[in-house]
């Protein structure tokens, strides 16, 4: 197992995170820290990937979302809060350099995790993403996302999977992934039962560690904000600092609720 930090927060802003991700990339590029993790959630936002056509976003006006270009591959496809989104920063140097075998494995510790909920899930030949049913004579349901970016063999980016939300604007307000067709679901629709992205977060924290081979461990707040001077870190860092144990010794918290 090859060392790691994970770093997870609430809800955070689609840019932010964004500015966050560049940072470690930058960090891990270097060899300033080891491969790291983050697992959040975004507000509503619609992010257009490279290969996003014309007239595949058609928000209705006055809908509340944010529309983010980025220099993730893909089309475009929708965030908010019941989504759990993870960022993988590895160096692929340490993972093998092969594009689609990163892609292949982030699919691989999407399922992983969803096996722990006792859901079956499966990839698609020619599609990204993972899907429920892929096989059956219903049309297939996707339920996670994935979109990369690789600079220097270095990864952005990641993958989002549907815990608990209402699937509808990845039909009504874009034409998620660029498939007409496609149906989408949900972690609680799966399972019958309302599913919480924590509930969810601890299987997909087990399952990126195993499929990457890292023992994961929270980023020290201090050393975050020493190397990236940004909100978040710094909210990440004064949490910390304001919890203390019974003794009056300070407990390092690697999540912090940034609004």
């Amino acid at each position: 197992m090859q060392p790691g930090y994970l770093v997870e927060f609430d809800t955070v802003s689609y840019q932010e995170a964004w500015d966050l991700q560049r940072a470690l990339a930058g960090a891990v590029s270097q060899g300033a820290i080891p491969d790291t993790v983050i697992m959040l959630e975004h507000p509503p936002t619609i992010t257009l990937g490279r290969r996003t056509d014309e007239g595949e976003v058609h928000v209705p006006t006055g809908a509340d979302v944010d529309i983010v270009e980025t220099d993730r591959g893909g089309k475009s496809t929708y965030h908010c809060p019941g989504q759990l989104v993870c960022y993988p920063i590895l160096d692929l140097n340490r993972h093998g350099r092969d594009v689609k075998k990163y892609c292949r494995d982030l699919e691989e510790a999407i399922i992983q995790a969803l096996v722990g909920l006792d859901i079956a899930a499966t990839r698609i030949d020619g599609l990204t993403g993972v899907w429920i049913d892929a096989t059956a004579s219903t049309p297939p349901r996707k339920i996670c996302s994935i979109g990369v970016h690789i600079s220097r063999w270095v990864t952005t980016h990641g993958y989002a999977l549907n815990v608990d939300l209402d699937p509808a604007p990845f039909s009504e307000w874009i034409t998620a992934c660029g498939l007409e067709e496609a149906s989408f679901t949900t972690v609680s629709d799966e399972l019958r039962r309302v599913a919480t992205v924590a509930e969810v977060r601890a299987y997909a924290v087990e399952a990126i560690a195993a499929v990457f081979g890292l023992a994961l461990e929270p980023l020290p707040a201090g050393e975050g904000v020493e190397l990236w001077e940004q909100p978040i870190h710094i909210a990440q860092a004064d949490r910390a600092r304001s919890t203390t144990d019974d003794k009056g010794s300070s407990v390092a918290q690697s999540r912090a609720s940034v609004r």
